[in-house]
């Protein structure tokens, strides 16, 4: 299996209307830059978005004011130097070649055939027209793949913006009535477009190997699901600025669930967005996503705009030098590294989707890193035999399939926690496992949903009635079912009355309606607490779910009194070692924008990790500074006196 380390990737989407592209290029000066940042991996423009190539094509079209074949310039010195290099094409944009072959495009079901991103104003967007599968322009996509293959020292292949069009294009609609497919069905025409990239990305894949059976390959745009078993590799494409931070935390938890043993990069840029060659993010930032990801068993990979003259910009590279001269100190520890967590938050993958995603499953990744939980996020795709922990946010339907893996993984032993209407058959009248401790009776009419903390669950929240945020299920305890918090019932309906708004609504009285209720495996909450979460960011909720998982998983791998909730930690493994990673940044909106622009300082933290036998000794990487340690009940406890951003925790098993 083919391993990276750093990964550099450089967009280069020119238009034709640049008179100068490659004027200044110097591909040693180029080359050498890579290589000091000890960068093993880097993917380079065949053609871009605008439809121009950047090798001597003889079925595309080069880029008019390129005078050299730029691709085998850098894959030849790739080549000499150790560098691994795929080459990008973009799958479905393709302005330049969509001017001149009008029949190519593909055209929406409402009759466009010009595409509007979502997003960006009107045409002035990164592709204006996209391609059809079905056209020639598959056999021609192929016919450039091949070019390259066959005649250029290259290491691999990415393909870009795989979207699965509606398209109702001449030859989309002759084909789906000979496969007896109505065009006209919308539903129909959307479920042929899925067949269409999936049968390209197929036939990309099989001529590619039969020719390179070791080459690189990644399909940008297709759910990782559905596209691992042709990949090499997976990669997690994610502008945190632009994307959200919950994008590139669910990213990394979940692919990993994926990829088999394949590598995971992270990809993030050096940029503020896309299209952006005037913006060069801070090394605080970069750091957050990239430690983040190695945190988590994802490999850098910094994303760049090649200037069309090949300017080097070398500030640029001397931010990416920094960075990864940083990160390269702790390679003896975290390359190869894994994470092994006992407890993962499962939550379906929609079709078409590239992860699990909607409001219930980044609330809960939210609160889990917050809470300092160590877990995966699942689909059906992966295994769940290994986990102690399932836990079903807020809207997880239990299909026959779901419900039968619960089942077995309750015969297990396992334990699990669900809220709201996770846990519903596909119908929405009962609960679709057999041992639950509850009882559907309806929707509630309570709004604002209030509970009322009681019990060990209610440790460390305040006595009174407290809000929920969102809304959630009327309940009934099953039997041999306990009952640890009870609805509180507002005095009136939420809402106009004809004559009155009653928009303040305060809890009037506590009754008998369950707000959480728990058998010796399940505990299940009737609310919508991650929704809850999502909208308010209540600190009492995020306790509340903590105190939930503790008592079934009460030898939690990792405890901490004294970690901020903004602050990150995971745990992996490696040979005799485990090791804790902390990260101390804190992403912060300003204006339309998210920053992170300073590493946070952390004084005098106490950690606490379940060992599996005794620890020789606990240190600092890369200093290897030994700290004092103590052990008890299954935990080595540590204090950290100081942390500045970033800190690595050595944990070395007393055995040899």
């Amino acid at each position: 299996m083919t391993k990276f380390n750093y990964g550099l990737f450089y967009d280069f989407h020119t238009s034709t209307e640049i008179p100068d592209v490659g004027a200044d290029f110097d591909v040693e000066a180029f080359t050498d830059q890579v290589k000091s940042c000890g960068v093993d991996f880097i993917t380079c423009h065949a053609r871009c978005n605008q439809g121009n190539a950047y090798y001597n094509t003889r079925c595309g079209k080069r880029h008019p004011a390129l005078q050299f074949d730029m691709i085998r310039t850098i894959s030849e010195a790739c080549r000499r130097k150790g560098i691994k290099l795929s080459v990008y094409f973009n799958g479905y944009f393709s302005d330049e070649e969509l001017l001149q072959h009008r029949d190519w495009m593909s055209i929406e079901i409402k009759g466009d055939t010009y595409h509007r991103y979502e997003g960006f104003s009107g045409f002035n967007n990164p592709g204006v027209r996209a391609v059809c599968y079905n056209s020639p322009y598959r056999e021609h996509l192929k016919d450039m793949v091949r070019e390259l293959l066959e005649d250029y020292p290259v290491d691999g292949f990415f393909f870009d913006c795989l979207a699965a069009p509606s398209c109702i294009c001449p030859y989309c609609v002759k084909e789906m009535r000979e496969k007896g497919i109505d065009p006209t069905d919308p539903e129909a025409v959307h479920r042929f477009g899925l067949f269409s990239v999936r049968r390209l990305c197929s036939e990309l894949t099989e001529m590619i190997r039969k020719v390179k059976p070791d080459s690189l390959l990644y399909f940008n745009g297709r759910p990782a699901e559905e596209a691992i078993g042709m990949e090499s590799h997976l990669e997690g494409e994610c502008l945190p600025g632009l994307l959200g931070y919950e994008t590139l935390t669910a990213n990394a938890l979940y692919l990993r669930t994926v990829a088999g043993g394949k590598p995971v990069m992270g990809m993030t840029g050096r940029f503020n967005d896309w299209g952006d060659f005037g913006g060069l993010r801070t090394a605080e930032s970069l750091e957050y996503d990239l430690f983040y990801g190695a945190a988590n068993g994802v490999r850098p990979d910094i994303g760049g705009h090649f200037h069309p003259r090949g300017n080097l910009d070398l500030p640029v590279f001397d931010r990416i030098r920094e960075v990864y001269g940083n990160m390269q100190q702790y390679d003896e520890w975290v390359l190869d590294a894994v994470n092994e967590p006992e407890i993962a938050l499962v939550y379906p993958v929609k079709e078409d989707q590239y992860r699990p995603t909607g409001t219930a499953v980044d609330s809960t990744v939210r609160m889990l890193t917050e809470l300092k939980i160590q877990f995966d996020l699942v689909s059906e795709f992966a295994s769940w035999e290994h986990y102690k922990l399932l836990i079903f946010p807020d809207d997880v339907v239990f299909t026959d399939s779901i419900a039968d893996r619960v089942k077995k993984h309750l015969d297990r032993g396992g334990k699990l926690l669900a809220t709201s209407r996770s846990g519903l058959d596909p119908e929405g009248k009962k609960f679709a496992v057999a041992n639950w401790p509850a009882i559907y009776q309806g929707k509630t009419a309570y709004d604002p949903l209030y509970f009322q903390p009681a019990g060990k669950l209610a440790e460390g929240l305040p006595d009174m009635p407290l809000s929920v945020y969102a809304g959630g299920l009327l309940i009934k305890a099953a039997e041999r079912t306990k009952t640890e918090m009870y609805l509180v019932k507002p005095y009136l309906p939420s809402g106009w009355d004809g004559l009155r708004s009653n928009y303040y609504n305060p809890p009037e009285k506590k009754t008998d309606e369950p707000f959480i209720v728990r058998n010796d495996q399940i505990v299940y909450i009737c609310g919508e607490l991650f929704t809850g979460y999502a909208k308010r960011a209540p600190k009492q909720l995020r306790e509340l779910l903590g105190n939930a998982i503790l008592s079934l998983v009460p030898d939690l791998k990792l405890k901490s009194s004294t970690l901020p909730s903004f602050a990150r930690a995971f745990v992996q493994k490696k040979g005799n070692t485990e090791l804790v990673h902390i990260l101390a940044y804190c992403p912060e909106g300003r204006g339309q924008a998210c920053a992170v622009e300073d590493r946070i300082a952390l004084v005098d933290t106490e950690i606490s990790l379940r060992t599996d036998g005794p620890v020789g000794k606990v240190y600092l990487a890369p200093t290897r500074k030994e700290l004092p340690f103590e052990q008890k009940d299954g935990y080595c406890t540590v204090r950290i006196p100081h942390i500045s951003g970033y800190a690595l925790i050595v944990f070395e098993s007393a055995k040899n």
